[in-house]
């Protein structure tokens, strides 16, 4: 078997998963770039297993290691983004600047806000016991 067509589709998987990563702002479109590389190195490993005629077939236990490892990824990429979505009301990258959320966290300006909750001063007339006035 040559060596040149699986290497030569591993390398094309390998650089669109990468332009995936480095261009794309969705994250769940990020996470899919993610495996997109993931399968390009498997295909290298089950390729040079079978080029090298290796008896105890170690690209093949790698390749398996390595699904095993990006199905676990995957699922808690996902419970991540999910997370997010739920938290903040979107999964763009370029919106999700601070990893923190709570007080002192600093949040964008153009950020959709809870149209439930108190305007501040209502808050705080609220705490006094006082009646605020629009």
């Amino acid at each position: 078997m040559h060596l040149v067509h699986p290497a030569t589709l591993a390398v094309l998987l390998f650089c669109v998963g990468l332009y995936g990563v480095l261009a794309r702002r969705n994250t769940v479109l990020v996470l899919m770039s993610v495996e997109l590389m993931l399968a390009a190195v498997s295909l290298n490993l089950v390729a040079f297993d079978v080029w090298l005629a290796d008896e105890l077939h170690s690209g093949q236990v790698f390749t398996l290691f390595l699904i095993a490892l990006a199905a676990a990824e995957i699922g808690i990429g996902l419970a991540i983004v999910l997370l997010v979505y739920r938290r903040r009301g979107t999964v763009a990258l370029d919106r999700l600047r601070a990893l923190r959320d709570g007080p002192g966290a600093v949040a964008p300006p153009d950020e959709v806000h809870d149209p439930d909750a108190r305007p501040a001063a209502t808050a705080d007339a609220a705490a006094r016991g006082q009646e605020a006035t629009p």
